[in-house]
């Protein structure tokens, strides 16, 4: 799940995933008009020190906090970065650099955007020269001088670009493949592909009448017979003219390219294709938007659900633009392509029917990796030569592949192969070559946590970390001497940067953070740059020289919000009654706590989104204006905790693959244990605790009212799941299988299944505009009630709201409805 994840909103994939919240993306083209932000208007008024927070507060334009750095990357020299700053609400984002030894950053102008998109360029084989895409057109950095020249000027965008062995440069626009040559400046297209039947050509007559015609009538044959010569010219002056373009490719009009990648010498084309019917879009269902900007009523297209998503899979190809010839991959190389991994599954959902299955080796469904936060390809050619790996993953989602591809036969062979019983992680899956070597290095699961794996060429694999820690974000160093990470070794709630020096395994800790960070590495290799925070102090830029100090960089952050005496939630370990060992949460005591008081507090337990998501851990919280929210519930005498509940991020595997086939039933677990934690731990009354919660957090809330009711006095569910039959197929279905497949898990899961358990208040909370958990889930849900005749809930719905929302007049109202529910009910 990616837009659920933040109410901040910061960061999301191109396919809707469960989110808690806010999605403003950070992928708006640099092009668009430019406004300072300090002309932005500042909706609300900074609290004093000492003073009580009010909803209006923390629900207002969150800028008076602080317009905070995104983003961050080094620029190529390693002497300065570049960031973008987005006032909320702003569609305009403003664009930075900043050197390493500055304490301020410089705002590019128009003319010097094309600076701030050249993070994702490529470099040539002699790393002298970068090549990267602006504005659809193709630029070259000389990276001693930093002149910059322009190679193309066209309307139709420029999707990919690459050095070749030569140095020359190729570049595709669709599915045509260009070639501009450095010695003369020529550029030539090397590769047609069409996405249509091959043209019949001149076709001698073959039903009774043509050739009737042809035999009978003179000018008729003649005609034909020109036909036929003018056709053959050309293929003859086609194959012999070197001035001619080259030939083109028709591949069948049945499907569509979803992946082309070029090999180092431009000699292979490797393409990913799927049938052309396949769409992520619903067949059946539309949007409305009852506020349409004309009166009307909108039909904006929705998503397909999980239920009819009828995922296809791939089909790779390969094409060799030599010979003209064209491969069809054949998975027969990937170890386990034909298992039937969901036969148990099939089993007892037949048993349940009254029937029997007979399990059969059939070829599974694959596709290239769709890891969810990753900016590499799925395929990696070698730097010099005409080798390439592939990772596939089945659409079953029990597998994941790291295969290398035998260009001559177009045959597979398996390099790696992670198998989960439950699902492959859609995080966690770098991979690469160590340049000039025919060794692999790679990110796997298998041992329960993310670690780096080197898979040297007729060795076995050697382990370079191990231990029950998480690693991420993996960064090969400019001379591949060292391989950088990201783990949280210390504590799950604590990130910090390490490297591993791949020649011997030897491991060093370059940082000393505790809180959450991300990091980059300089391109020379000397520095970090740090985007790091603290419990009460949001993400800032730091510089870490290797080996050296740590210096801040950037200072975005309001003084009227570091000001403010904000509460520093602790991060406890709950310990599990249901042999989950122990559950990491944050926890809030009230204003002026006292243990040993007579009268005990009520309480309040946050359930974050996304399912895989961390949110119990030393950094600030993506929740931002729940944090706020939760001092304001501390400053009223509550007790507020925050739980990392089984199938949360940053506790490996298990923890994450507990929830397989039963959502909704170790975390409601997990929360009676907060809920006895709290009464044993913080003078807490547990019959007066409520519950609230976004997305998979609402879902939760539900779950929890509905299978356990003596648990919760009253629950809040924001933007909620209600029948997960009715999500996404790349989320829910890693969890439950397909509905199809699986219809025990999908009726376990779903809180429409359970509705009749309803005993406490319930207060359902939509955004009519939400195309990630659509607005119909909360209308079944609520019809589902009352035919059950329930008459304790109530529902709330905001007509321009998507599923993180934007105007803070419908946060304020959203939250004065909870605190109002948690007031009447708790108190």
């Amino acid at each position: 799940m990616t837009s659920l994840i933040r109410h901040s909103g910061l960061s999301v994939l191109a396919i809707a995933i469960l989110s808690g919240c806010a999605a403003t993306s950070n992928d708006q083209t640099a092009t668009e008009q430019l406004t300072p932000l300090q002309n932005q208007v500042l909706l609300a008024t900074p609290p004093k020190v000492n003073e009580a927070l009010t909803l209006k507060q923390i629900m207002a334009n969150p800028d008076w906090m602080g317009v905070l750095a995104k983003g961050a990357y080094w620029g190529d020299d390693s002497q300065s970065i570049y960031f973008a700053r987005q006032a909320h609400g702003n569609p305009v984002r403003n664009y930075f650099e900043q050197g390493v030894g500055e304490t301020t950053a410089t705002q590019l102008s128009l003319n010097e955007l094309h600076n701030a998109s050249q993070q994702y360029g490529v470099l040539n084989s002699e790393k002298s020269k970068k090549a990267y895409i602006y504005q659809g057109n193709i630029f070259v950095k000389q990276l001693s001088s930093g002149q910059v020249s322009q190679l193309t000027r066209q309307n139709t965008p420029v999707n990919g670009v690459r050095f070749l062995n030569n140095g020359d440069i190729a570049y595709w626009q669709g599915d045509d493949i260009f070639q501009i040559h450095n010695s003369t400046g020529l550029h030539e297209q090397i590769a047609s592909i069409k996405m249509t039947a091959k043209p019949k050509g001149v076709e001698d007559p073959s039903s009774y009448i043509a050739k009737q015609q042809h035999r009978l009538i003179q000018y008729v044959a003649q005609q034909h017979d020109k036909e036929k010569q003018k056709e053959q010219y050309k293929k003859e002056l086609t194959k012999a003219d070197p001035t001619m373009a080259s030939k083109v490719w028709y591949l069948g009009e049945g499907e569509r390219v979803t992946n082309l990648s070029l090999s180092p010498d431009g000699r292979f084309v490797l393409l990913s294709l799927i049938d052309k019917k396949y769409s992520w879009r619903g067949e059946h269902d539309i949007m409305p938007n009852y506020l349409g900007k004309e009166g009307y009523v909108d039909a904006v297209p929705a998503r397909a659900r999980v239920a009819e998503d009828k995922n296809p899979g791939e089909r790779l190809v390969l094409l060799d633009l030599d010979t003209h010839t064209e491969k069809a991959i054949t998975i027969e190389g990937l170890e386990g392509f034909d298992e039937d991994v969901l036969a148990k599954v099939k089993s007892e959902n037949a048993k349940a029917k009254g029937e029997s299955y007979k399990s059969e080796r059939t070829p599974r469904k694959i596709q290239l990796m769709q890891d969810w936060g990753w900016e590499q390809s799925a395929i990696q050619w070698q730097e010099t030569e005409n080798k390439v790996a592939i990772m596939l993953e089945a659409i079953d989602n029990k597998d994941r592949w790291i295969a290398t591809l035998d260009l001559k036969k177009g045959s597979l062979t398996t390099e790696h192969r992670l198998h989960d019983e439950a699902w492959v992680n859609y995080n966690f899956n770098q991979f690469g070559w160590l340049p000039k070597s025919d060794d692999l290095y790679y990110l796997s699961e298998e041992t329960g946590y993310s670690h780096i794996y080197l898979k040297r060429a007729g060795e076995q694999v050697e382990p370079l970390t191990q231990g029950k820690y998480v690693v991420s974000d993996i960064t090969l160093g400019p001379k591949a001497q060292f391989i950088y990470y990201k783990a949280n070794k210390r504590h799950p709630g604590i990130d910090n940067v390490y490297r591993v020096e791949v020649s011997t395994g030897k491991d060093e800790q370059l940082t000393q953070w505790g809180g959450q960070l991300d990091y980059s590495l300089s391109p020379d290799g000397k520095n970090l740059l740090l985007n790091a925070s603290r419990r009460t102090e949001p993400s800032e830029l730091y510089l870490q020289p290797i080996g050296g100090e740590l210096k801040k960089m950037t200072s975005y952050t309001s003084d009227a919000f570091k000001d403010y005496a904000w509460q520093a939630p602790e991060v406890v370990a709950v310990p599990s009654s249901h042999g989950a060992g122990e559950v990491y949460a944050r926890v809030y005591l009230p204003q002026g706590y006292d243990k040993s008081q007579a009268e005990k507090y009520p309480a309040v337990i946050f359930n974050h989104g996304a399912g895989y998501l961390q949110n119990a851990h030393y950094g600030f919280s993506g929740y931002f204006r729940e944090f706020m929210f939760h001092n304001l519930l501390t400053q009223q005498g509550y007790v507020v905790m925050d739980m990392d509940y089984r199938g949360s991020k940053g506790y490996g595997r298990d923890w994450r693959t507990a929830v397989y086939r039963q959502m909704g039933t170790p975390e409601v677990e997990d929360l009676e244990d907060g809920v006895n934690w709290m009464a044993a731990n913080a003078n807490v009354d547990a019959n007066r605790v409520g519950t609230y919660g976004g997305s998979y957090g609402g879902f939760l809330t539900f779950m929890a009212l509905f299978n356990e009711p003596e648990l919760f006095q009253a629950g809040a569910a924001l933007r909620p799941v209600t029948d997960w039959a009715h999500y996404n197929a790349p989320y829910t279905s890693n969890i439950l299988n397909t509905p199809d497949v699986d219809p025990i898990a999908y009726e376990r899961s779903s809180p429409i299944e359970h509705a009749q358990g309803l005993q406490k208040p319930l207060l359902i909370m939509s955004g009519v505009l939400d195309d990630n958990v659509f607005f119909q889930d909360s209308v079944r849900l609520v019809q589902r009630l009352i035919e059950l005749e329930k008459p304790m809930f109530e529902t709330a719905i905001y007509p321009v709201e998507p599923h993180g929302f934007k105007e803070p007049s419908s946060w304020l109202d959203e939250y004065r409805r909870i605190y109002k529910l948690f007031e009447e009910e708790l108190k």
